[in-house]
């Protein structure tokens, strides 16, 4: 589900690359490249189609090629490693984030990005020579000249993929490609294409300044991964949705002509697209406000930091009555930090957690989770707040939340040594290797139904948005667990 759900948004993004300023002037560059030769349609095909074959596999062979290559020598573990540091320490979320505000003010028109000159120039040259050489440099100076538009969506293409399966990084990346090289394909194979396009001028400006709001939109979401990995505080779910209310608001005026930028022509009447563009854009916003005061936004909790970070929460019910037995745990450990949705009550530590569930005599419930993942927030939000599954949580088991990209670093007594000489240190990483090693887990959510020798009662679960198949899973890990007695 979730891999065809980053694939299906992929392709989406690839369509919007087309329509980037720095994209769409390459169409014409392209057809005149290839009517040289189009005479022979055998020929023309050919080339044609390795045009598109170069574009794909200069946006996906890179990250394959790094997959394979940390396969070999980590057996995948060097791998996730690698993405997992990528999608949740501070470095690369803050320098994710900085480069997104950076593209974001130079979309509104505050100054020009673009590749090295003698880069693009050298591959140009190239690209004068003919036969295959001659497509792949042409293909190279698509991609450099395209840089400074698909690279943003590039980025955010890879990063919330690599929450997934190791491999899903090269499936999103080339269903991004596939898209975004399809359209280059067909105008190489049928130069006569380029006569229905429109002509580009200020709508391709309109365009970048919507993309420029969308960067700053976006880019909240990687300084928000660090905030919640490493527990700043900076970015709480209040301060990201006044934010959001705020961009979106500006790029519903923009698109109402009330707001203009120095390289926008005067808008003295609007269309009907810009006009259902901004109903949509002002009705997104309306539907963003009530969340200040706690409401859930299930269609976006995924991409919201949690609504436990809220300052003003509605009352929850105290889930106390359905843990008798809470004050032999009164402080489970990490319980400073971290919380559970829904005002649940459970544990961050997966030993202190089996010995309690052996103790009251219930199932443990393991929830392989992480701060940046939004599959897991879309899961709480969608899933766990069904008044059935919440009380069949609350009565039936002991839950345990394991994060596998926390970064708090715990007391050195409690480390881990791995045997090909690893220290772990964080919880995070002591987690992820846990998941690993014990249940072959790479991968979040997922969700485990233990009995008491913490073997799993039923096969594991991972992002589904079905209610009651949820419900049938708890319900059975509870059944097989009475079953043991």
């Amino acid at each position: 589900g979730s891999l065809w759900a980053a694939i299906v948004e992929a392709m989406l993004w690839g369509l919007a690359a087309l329509l980037t300023p720095c994209v769409f002037p390459m169409i014409p560059m392209t057809v005149s490249f290839f009517m040289k030769g189009s005479e022979n349609r055998t020929r023309g095909r050919f080339r044609a189609l390795a045009y598109g074959l170069c574009i794909v596999g200069l946006y996906t062979l890179p990250i394959t090629i790094i997959i394979v290559i940390t396969n070999l020598f980590g057996q995948g573990t060097v791998t996730a490693d690698i993405f997992n540091w990528l999608a949740t320490h501070w470095i690369p979320n803050v320098i994710f984030f900085l480069v997104f505000m950076v593209f974001a003010a130079s979309f509104f028109g505050a100054f020009e990005i673009t590749m090295p000159s003698c880069l693009v120039n050298r591959s140009d040259e190239r690209a004068d020579r003919g036969g295959l050489t001659g497509i792949f440099f042409m293909a190279l100076t698509l991609v450099l000249v395209s840089f400074s538009c698909t690279g943003p969506i590039v980025g955010s293409v890879l990063i919330k993929s690599t929450s997934g399966e190791i491999w899903a990084p090269v499936f999103t990346m080339l269903a991004f490609s596939v898209v975004f090289a399809l359209p280059f394909t067909l105008f190489a194979l049928f130069p006569s294409l380029l006569n229905r396009l429109p002509k580009s001028g200020g709508w391709l400006n309109s365009v970048k300044v919507v993309l420029g709001f969308l960067e700053l939109a976006l880019g909240l979401k990687f300084l928000s991964v660090a905030d919640q990995t490493y527990h700043w505080g900076i970015l709480d779910r209040e301060v990201y949705l006044a934010l959001w209310i705020v961009i979106f608001s500006l790029l519903g005026f923009y698109l109402l002509g009330k707001l203009r930028f120095k390289h926008d022509s005067e808008v003295k009447s609007i269309g009907v697209a810009r006009l259902l563009l901004s109903v949509v854009t002002f009705s997104f916003v309306v539907y963003l406000i009530p969340g200040m005061w706690g409401a859930p936004l299930k269609g976006i909790s995924g991409y919201l930091p949690p609504l436990e970070t809220q300052d003003f929460v509605p009352a929850v019910p105290s889930p106390s009555a359905a843990v008798p037995d809470k004050d032999a745990f009164p402080k489970p450990k990490h319980s400073d930090f971290l919380k559970l949705p829904h005002g649940l009550w459970g544990f961050f530590d997966l030993d202190e957690a089996a010995q309690y569930a052996r103790q009251v005599g219930k199932p443990l419930f393991v929830d392989y989770t992480g701060h940046g993942c939004v599959n897991c927030r879309e899961m709480e939000a969608k899933v766990w707040s069904d008044p059935q599954v919440l009380r069949l949580l609350r009565d039936n088991f002991v839950i345990v939340a394991l994060y596998s990209d926390d970064k708090k670093v715990l007391p050195e007594s409690e480390w881990i040594a791995t045997p090909d000489g690893r220290t772990l240190k964080s919880i995070g990483k002591i987690n992820a290797y846990l998941a690993h090693k014990r249940f072959g887990i790479n991968s979040q959510p997922y969700y485990l139904i233990l009995g008491p020798d913490e073997r799993p009662l039923v096969p594991g679960r991972g992002y589904n948005l079905d209610v009651q198949a949820f419900v049938d899973f708890l319900e059975e890990g509870l059944l097989n667990y009475r079953a043991l007695k």
